[in-house]
């Protein structure tokens, strides 16, 4: 299963200022996958080595953390020669081990020559508190679930990708492409982008009802780790949270309401547990800002935002959502306010910038845009509809406003720009970037 980081895993072997690398992920995302084959294809051999799989692998990071020392042992108990440049050493579940984290400074400093990978779900890697944790001492990458493209190469579907990302000029797709990606797009806010449920989606698989079934094995398995890492307090509060998302989405007015989850319940007794799913990487914030100015980071509100679950497909699972009823037609894209379209529109922006997302409300709370994007020192509104109704008061209200060089708006409709308002099929969201650069003015 192809996936667009490992062109970045290779960006890294061949660097001159390589370092350690820690592949960071909300577990099931396919980092385990991604390396071990990275590994098998572009090395001599990999070295394959799991902290909680085999309890006893901690040992031989206890005492010194001398490398060559580290290399001689893991090699005796691998029982095969670990070579430098020519092998991978491949570190999986990192988190288990505060004295292997700590080690990847020391290759750094005393063995770069040794090609050094490890894995860990972002709330164990976030969760450790080694002694001296490797800061600037390794390189990080994080896996986020496949996005759309991605998974029109897992489907089989390379052709529609390849088509998508040659688009050389701002005009409506050919209708037979257009609703065939769209047929797709539904597809895909079924399925998500969790791997295993991709996997049981292709053709040589059983379908979509094989997807529900592993997207609930995924969900209790987040359900063990609020049970086996969080703090006995905030259990009951994290289950509360995840479980509040789809009606906190199917809310008109979007904005995180902590009452959602349980009824008199405050942000102060709250917000850690939020923190927690935030920091396991299972949910996503969107911050309000009231002045579009750059850096958006500098004027968003902390104490006002939106939250989106971190795969489309878990969230359907999670909403109780059948997965027969979400095949027969496009209402999926449409019903709950838009909730799902959103939610992918989120996941799809994380996954190309890794970054924190911004909304817009006026202070009449009149008008509301849904994400904007900091461009080249713009501010740009992206408006979502769930439909092809694209009527929007509140893009047009922003745009008079604060006249942006162009206003963005993603919907099931085609491609094309009326005059400053550049409208991108949902299915195309991911050419984001080079749609800007070919509608932008001069």
């Amino acid at each position: 299963m192809q996936r667009d980081i490992y062109r970045e895993l290779l960006g890294w072997r061949n660097s001159v200022h390589r370092k350690p690398l820690i592949l960071r992920g909300t577990r099931q995302t396919g980092k385990t996958y991604i390396l071990r084959e990275f590994g098998t294809r572009e090395y001599r051999r990999c070295h394959y080595f799991n902290f909680e799989q085999d309890s006893r692998l901690g040992s031989l990071f206890a005492g010194d953390l001398a490398p060559e020392r580290i290399i001689r042992d893991l090699s005796l108990y691998g029982r095969s020669e670990i070579r430098p440049t020519d092998d991978l050493i491949l570190l999986d579940e990192i988190q288990a081990s505060n004295e292997a984290l700590n080690s990847l400074k020391y290759f750094q400093e005393q063995a770069n020559h040794y090609h050094l990978a490890a894995a860990g779900s972002l709330l164990g890697v976030w969760m450790s508190r080694p002694k001296s944790f490797p800061v600037g001492k390794v390189d990080f990458m994080d896996l986020h679930p496949m996005n759309f493209y991605e998974f029109l190469d897992a489907v089989g579907e390379t052709g529609y990708r390849a088509y998508l990302e040659g688009i050389d000029r701002i005009e409506p797709l050919p209708d037979a492409l257009h609703h065939g990606l769209t047929d797709l797009l539904r597809r895909y806010c079924l399925v998500g982008g969790m791997p295993e449920a991709v996997l049981r989606n292709t053709a040589e698989h059983a379908g979509s009802g094989d997807s529900r079934v592993v997207q609930r094995a995924i969900l209790d398995s987040y359900a063990l780790d609020f049970a086996k890492h969080a703090p006995p307090t905030d259990i009951p509060k994290l289950s509360l949270l995840w479980e509040s998302l789809p009606a906190q989405l199917a809310r008109e007015n979007k904005k995180f309401l902590f009452a959602v989850a349980r009824q008199g319940a405050r942000a102060r007794e709250y917000e850690n547990a939020l923190t927690w799913l935030a920091n396991a990487g299972l949910i996503h914030r969107c911050l309000h800002v009231a002045t579009p100015k750059p850096p958006l980071k500098a004027h968003a509100d902390g104490t006002s935002f939106k939250v989106y679950a971190c795969d489309v497909g878990l969230l359907g699972a999670l909403a109780g959502i059948p997965a027969d009823g979400m095949r027969s037609d496009l209402s999926v894209l449409t019903d709950y306010h838009g909730a799902f379209v959103e939610n992918l529109v989120a996941q799809q922006l994380i996954a190309m910038a890794d970054g924190a997302l911004y909304y817009w409300r006026n202070v009449g709370r009149e008008a509301e845009v849904d994400f904007l994007l900091q461009r080249e020192g713009s501010v740009l509104p992206l408006e979502v509809k769930a439909g092809v109704n694209v009527r929007s008061k509140s893009l047009a209200f922003y745009a008079s406003k604060y006249a942006p060089p162009l206003a963005i708006r993603t919907s099931l409709r085609n491609l094309r720009l009326d005059g400053r308002v550049l409208n991108i099929p949902l299915y195309a969201l991911q050419s984001l970037p080079a749609l800007l650069t070919l509608a932008s003015p001069g």
